[in-house]
């Protein structure tokens, strides 16, 4: 298994991890770093850098508590300080590099959560292609347990922020938050259309959700372009003083199966045996 994965087309490079959670430790649109890279030899789950997936759910799990038809399932709490289960199991367990070209690359991995303590099992599949006009990434999750079982997925940029840059997405719903950055009430949105003030400090979901965004940086204007599962939901994080923006596509509301007057909004969702949920992402610059 390579260390790093190198993909390049005319104007676009992305630089993967397979053996650290598939993460992308840097991506370039005409040498233009478009994520704040991830430093050699640097964890990408523990750095505001790069970009990871998440699945099978996005965002937290408060208590790690998983409640499916009756019975709820416990999963391992990785962020102590807020007692929740975040972002997944795929990004802790490497993927296997299945197909690669100079400008395409499949990665998979199964995982088998049983011993942590919920029944998923599922292959991932991660699939990039660069081309002279954009670069696109797809997450497929396939259930392999003979029972249903409720999927999400996600991905999570850092991508840079300059002093000055500007973020545009429309949405019809934010989630209010606690102090831990749960949901605790929806509230009508138009979504967001501004530079710092008007995104910084924000940790916050978002629904109804189009699938469309933009960042708007000096050097250009980056696009996304979300479809399938993703294009439900969306996770602004900036903290505050920061040099980065995420702005991550998500299937789901963060702790949707234990808000119930919430997950409506963007609810895990069941797949039975052999049943897959697909989120596709393009990402095009212009000057």
């Amino acid at each position: 298994m390579p260390d790093r994965l190198l993909l390049e087309s005319r104007d676009w490079q992305a630089e993967l991890l397979p053996g650290q959670g598939g993460a992308c430790a840097a991506l370039r649109w005409r040498g233009l770093d478009l994520l704040v890279p991830l430093p050699e030899g640097a964890d990408p789950n523990a750095s505001f850098a790069g970009a990871f997936v998440m699945a099978p759910w996005a965002n937290r799990l408060d208590g790690g508590a998983l409640p499916v038809a009756g019975t709820t399932w416990r999963l391992p709490i990785n962020r102590p300080e807020d007692d929740t289960a975040i972002h997944g199991l795929s990004r802790d367990a490497p993927w296997a590099v299945a197909a690669s070209g100079a400008a395409h690359a499949v990665l998979e991995q199964e995982v088998d959560a049983t011993p942590l303590g919920a029944p998923w099992r599922y292959r991932a599949r991660m699939e990039w292609w660069l081309d002279a006009e954009s670069l696109r990434l797809a997450l497929t999750l396939t259930n392999l347990g003979e029972l249903p079982f409720p999927f999400g997925l996600g991905w999570h940029p850092f991508f840079a922020r300059p002093a000055g840059t500007r973020l545009r997405l429309a949405a019809d719903t934010l989630f209010a938050r606690d102090e831990r950055s749960l949901p605790v009430a929806a509230q009508p949105s138009t979504g967001i259309d501004g530079a710092e003030p008007a995104y910084e400090g924000l940790d916050t979901a978002f629904a109804g959700w189009d699938g469309a965004a933009e960042i708007i940086r000096d050097e250009g204007r980056l696009r996304l372009s979300a479809s399938g599962a993703w294009a439900r939901c969306v996770q602004v994080f900036a903290p505050a003083g920061s040099h980065i923006l995420c702005v991550e596509p998500v299937s789901h509301v963060p702790d949707a199966p234990n808000r119930p007057a919430l997950a409506p909004h963007g609810p895990l969702l069941m797949r039975a045996p052999g049943e897959s949920l697909r989120g596709e992402l393009q990402l095009r610059m212009q000057r």
